[in-house]
């Protein structure tokens, strides 16, 4: 799936989960969710055009609906993700949540989809989390730990690999990868002051009779 297809999809989750009395969704609300700040990593400015071309491919790959209520004026859509995926109410949260901030952690993926439907705990979220890794067709992959984290994050699969991490200035260093570079400096050093020490020693040593006759 493309990117706008993915926010809208990931948006269609959130807000039946988040705020069921507005949802299924009119356009312009769906416009309003993939634009909002918070809980969006990246943030993105859709205009309608490009929302309901993204509505019209979804629509073609079976993952949303448009549906008709009694004496709606605007269209309104929903999504079909579980039916289509085979998920229940826990794996669609944990992939919207993917889908709308990026890779997290167990632990941030298990604080986040509270808003959507009740978790169990850390060990649980992360068993969901490999379960739909192990898939024949997977939807998530584990991302091997990076300098200065502490646990590994997970990421989705619904828009191909996930790109590869790069450095920013934001990257913690790794402190023990630090700790064991300055102890081998600091080793090399005194082994470079004991060498010189007895360096010194032999010269006094040599020249003592020619500065004392």
């Amino acid at each position: 799936m493309t990117a706008e297809e993915l926010r809208v999809l990931g948006c269609l989750v959130e807000k039946q989960c988040t705020t069921p009395e507005y949802y299924p969704l009119t356009v312009n609300a769906l416009i309003a969710a993939c634009n909002q700040k918070n809980n969006r990593d990246p943030v993105v400015a859709y205009d309608e055009a490009t929302v309901v071309q993204a509505l019209d491919r979804l629509r073609d790959r079976r993952l949303a609906a448009l549906v008709s209520t009694a004496g709606g004026r605007a269209p309104k859509f929903k999504h079909l993700f579980p039916e289509t995926y085979g998920l229940d109410a826990r794996d669609a949260a944990l992939l919207s949540e993917l889908i709308l901030r990026g890779p997290q952690t167990a632990g941030e993926l298990r604080g986040r989809c509270e808003r959507y439907t009740p978790m169990e705990g850390i060990v649980e979220t992360q068993a969901a989390l490999e379960a739909l890794a192990a898939r024949p067709q997977p939807l998530v992959v584990r991302l091997a730990r990076q300098p200065g984290q502490k646990e590994p994050r997970y990421a989705h699969l619904l828009g191909g690999p996930p790109p590869a991490p790069s450095a920013t200035p934001q990257d913690a260093p790794d402190p023990d990868a630090a700790r064991d570079e300055l102890s081998a400096r600091v080793e090399k050093l005194e082994s470079e002051l004991a060498a010189l020490r007895a360096e010194v020693a032999a010269l006094r040593e040599t020249l003592a009779p020619l500065l004392h006759p």
